[in-house]
């Protein structure tokens, strides 16, 4: 096979034809690879952190790891998300203690978003990370593209457009040539599916991402893009990054059931203490400095619904869930809400927020509590919660046998 020289680096004809006709993000007459000298031209910071001296070897420790969907990735059960706190409530050498506290403790995986403090959190994660010296090859990156940092017609949403700038900015905030794995903040009603789902596989195709995901989607909408991915060869989503705990749960386990038959599709969990509310600490009112009291737009919903009847319900259940949690398992009731998510098959990995290292390592204790989720245990909890979805109906016609085969599609 002939081969050809492309921005330094010796190529089969075939391949060098394959990337040309990708479009290159606008640039068709030179090949973009990460591994290209053009491509390091362009960004020679972060080249230059790729090379920067190991300082912290990872050790796994006790954290147990999982497949993301369907995907080969390993990623562990609990990891550590900057939403509301990393570049906003905690900056500077806070970050670095709790992000340190976290890789000493088996956390290797960061979760981000280009609109977490506009940018900010990215920032500090990146800085962090840098100083820190943990090999960039041990570690799991993520970040988010949907809302942007700035004002702008095209600074925001999923164009083409948007999605491919939004990548090599926040890549720029995080000091690295690639995330591990880049989500869809949101679904864009506005954006032909089409054009989505090939944007998103061209970032993978140039290095910038090795996966991609989508966050608070509809299972129609993820449907859409896995036919459309599979229709063009393009790469299709792995994973659902969306809001699941024992006080919401329709759509993780509900609405997304034949995805995870159909696609072996994995979440990647936000709000598993349900904004804190299934820490107990909200029994009684809304303390001084929680989540609640320093972030009261983010959350004004819910802070009115903590007063209606609907959340006074809630309330009691928080209470009888801790009565278990503190009597049965000798835990937090925090630490049942977070194994209880953990236990669930189709979680890949469940997103932590800490404000300081103790509570990363407090967090950290339902790690010892998923074990203690037995049969009759978790039968407990559904009867107090008394929400578990419904599966489809089976209009009056009785089972089928157990070790019989499903059509689940």
């Amino acid at each position: 096979m002939r081969q050809q020289r492309a921005a330094g680096v010796i190529l089969p004809t075939l391949f060098v034809a394959q990337y040309k006709g990708r479009g290159n993000g606008g640039i068709d007459n030179e090949l973009s690879l990460p591994t290209s000298r053009a491509f390091h031209a362009r960004h020679p910071t972060r080249l230059a952190n790729m090379s920067q001296e190991v300082k912290i070897e990872y050790q796994q420790k006790d954290m147990p790891f999982r497949r993301l969907g369907p995907s080969g990735l390993r990623v562990p059960v609990f990891s550590l998300g900057g939403w509301l706190t990393i570049g906003a409530t905690v900056k500077g050498d806070p970050v670095k203690d709790i992000i340190k506290t976290a890789i000493e403790n088996g956390i290797n995986m960061f979760d981000e978003a280009e609109a977490y403090a506009k940018g900010e959190s990215e920032r500090e994660l990146g800085r962090v990370l840098q100083e820190l010296g943990i090999r960039r090859a041990d570690f799991i990156l993520t970040t988010k593209i949907f809302w942007g940092t700035r004002p702008g017609p095209n600074n925001a949403g999923l164009s083409r457009k948007h999605i491919i700038e939004g990548v090599k900015e926040a890549l720029e905030r995080l000091r690295t040539d690639y995330v591990d794995i880049v989500f869809a903040h949101r679904a864009d009603h506005n954006v032909p599916m089409e054009e989505v789902v090939r944007a998103f596989s061209w970032v993978i195709d140039q290095g910038l991402a090795y996966y991609w995901g989508t966050s608070e989607w509809t299972a129609r909408e993820i449907e859409e893009a896995n036919q459309i991915a599979h229709k063009h060869g393009w790469h299709a989503p792995v994973a659902e990054q969306c809001q699941h705990h024992l006080l919401h749960r329709e759509r993780p386990e509900g609405e997304y059931a034949p995805l995870y038959h159909k696609y072996h599709l994995g979440t990647t969990v936000f709000s598993a203490l349900a904004g804190g509310l299934l820490t107990g600490k909200y029994n009684n009112g809304i303390p001084d400095g929680s989540r609640l009291d320093t972030n009261k737009d983010t959350f004004k919903e819910r802070i009115e619904k903590l007063t209606s009847e609907e959340g006074k319900k809630q309330i009691e259940i928080v209470k009888e869930l801790t009565a278990l949690a503190e009597n049965e398992l000798n835990c937090k009731v925090a630490h049942l809400a977070l194994a209880w998510v953990a236990k669930n098959p189709n979680t890949s990995t469940v997103i932590l927020g800490a404000t300081t290292p103790e509570q990363v390592l407090d967090n950290l204790k339902a790690l010892e509590v998923i074990p203690k989720l037995t049969p009759e245990v978790l039968k407990k909890i559904e009867k107090i919660v008394g929400n578990k979805p419904s599966g489809p109906p089976s209009y009056g016609r009785p089972p089928l046998d157990v070790f019989g085969r499903l059509f689940t599609s």
